[in-house]
């Protein structure tokens, strides 16, 4: 079982995240921000991750804090979970529609970290969150997990259903570029041996 259980505590938040690249969506979220729980089992649901996150951070202040950091302990949860990452398929890509909304996610376990984000949402806030602050989650998730990532929401007239389908694509993409590979058994899918 390919699975991590990481704890971040630092003066502005305490995290604790467990996953399971090889689970089947079970998924369990405190974070104190509801819309990043809906977010979060978007991930879990289609990847098909089994996906743990208690948080408990600064919110009287604002939420980035908290949003960054889940982010920073999913990405070294998903590093350690991964392993060395020997018979993978290594890059994983999804296109998600939501009614008017398309994002494509593409990802790469490169071991080199980079964030790729086109996305201009149509307002600034979801209910009282601050879309803003998905792109700390991904650059906090993308700098600690050690992968590639490229965000595009091709079209979308709804704030929610933009980020909604970037979180499903994530979920679907993360779940292809992490699935053993039957082809290369127990080879690092890279020409320079290591990734």
């Amino acid at each position: 079982m390919r699975t991590a259980e990481i704890d971040r505590n630092t003066l502005e938040t305490q995290i604790s995240v467990s996953v399971n690249l090889d689970g089947s969506g079970e998924r369990e979220f405190q974070t104190g921000l509801p819309f990043l729980d809906h977010m979060l089992d978007q991930v879990a649901r289609h990847g098909l991750l089994d996906i743990r996150i208690k948080a408990d951070g600064d919110l009287e202040i604002d939420a980035h804090h908290t949003v960054e950091d889940i982010g920073i302990t999913l990405g070294q949860a998903v590093n350690e979970a991964i392993g060395d990452k020997k018979g993978i398929r290594r890059y994983g890509h999804a296109y998600v529609p939501l009614d008017e909304a398309l994002s494509r996610v593409v990802i790469d376990f490169s071991g080199r970290p980079g964030l790729v984000y086109n996305v201009e949402f149509v307002r600034q806030m979801v209910g009282d969150f601050d879309v803003d602050l998905f792109h700390e989650f991904f650059q906090g998730f993308v700098n600690h997990a050690k992968v590639t990532l490229h965000i595009d929401n091709l079209k979308g007239d709804n704030a929610h259903h933009q980020i909604e389908t970037i979180f499903k694509a994530f979920g679907r993409a993360l779940r292809m570029a992490a699935e053993p590979d039957p082809r290369m058994s127990d080879v690092t899918p890279s020409t320079k041996g290591s990734l």
